[in-house]
């Protein structure tokens, strides 16, 4: 008899993940290995079972974490073993679907869309299951190239934490950790919702992270030595808000970190 599919289910919404579990029940070719609301769980099941996919939702608003941050942890993680990640979610944001993509997701489906149910989510992947099961698995170069990955970010995060603290942005303020996010995304490709990702990785609204960073930004042109902030942060500023945009902030620095 063939391997049945091992899937591990990431999801808080505990109608639809007992609808995930009591389907896959009825399906021979497929067997849950683990199910919760927890990233930090998600992920020691995807390290001890080793499941050939994983149904991820994005929103865990009654979970803990983010669909979005696992997918950060699994590529920062040395896996023997990457599962084919099947992402569904509420949110429609092609930006936070591309981000996901660029994260590792394999297929999307948005929960409102004709004919979403436990059912299409168990059936596509059982569609799938030859595919998924004699995909190549990672080798030593896989693993060097994830390593290589993290590498590069930890030294971009170290520079844009460097520059930040130079013109006095508090490791303290909520923005300080966002600005850092946001920064890299813009040096990895600019995007026109770079707070839409950063709110899907922390779990609050656009407005929320943008007005964090804002304030950041503000309290550093308030407290700083304005000569010396003015020797670091070398763009122009609008005369009339004496301080920059979060835009204009975010694009300076990542400009800066591509040129570095």
């Amino acid at each position: 008899m063939d391997k049945p599919l091992a899937v591990v289910i990431v999801e808080d919404d505990c109608a639809a993940c007992a609808q995930l579990i009591e389907y896959a029940e009825t399906v021979d070719k497929l067997t849950v290995v683990g199910a919760t609301n927890n990233t930090s769980k998600a992920l020691e099941y995807i390290c001890t079972c080793q499941p050939d996919a994983l149904i991820l939702d994005l929103e865990l608003h009654f979970g803990s974490g983010s669909g979005l941050q696992l997918l950060e942890d699994m590529r920062r993680r040395r896996l023997s073993k990457t599962p084919f990640v099947l992402i569904t979610t509420n949110n429609s944001s092609a930006v936070t679907y591309e981000y996901a993509r660029q994260l590792g997701a394999d297929y999307i489906m948005y929960k409102h869309q004709e004919g979403y149910s436990a059912k299409s989510v168990i059936d596509f992947l059982v569609t799938m299951r030859t595919v998924i099961q004699n995909r190549a698995p990672s080798t030593q170069s896989d693993f060097d190239f994830s390593q290589s990955i993290s590498e590069k970010n930890t030294v971009f995060t170290k520079t844009i934490s460097n520059l930040l603290d130079t013109i006095g942005i508090s490791p303290k303020a909520v923005g300080y950790q966002y600005l850092i996010d946001a920064i890299f995304i813009a040096v990895e490709g600019k995007t026109p919702n770079i707070c839409t990702i950063i709110g899907e990785k922390y779990q609050k609204t656009d407005s929320s992270v943008e007005r964090a960073m804002q304030n950041a930004i503000n309290k550093a042109w308030r407290t700083a030595d304005i000569d010396a902030l003015l020797d670091h942060y070398t763009a122009k500023i609008n005369s009339e808000k004496g301080v920059p945009t979060v835009t204009e902030f975010i694009y300076h620095y990542a400009n800066k970190v591509k040129n570095n």
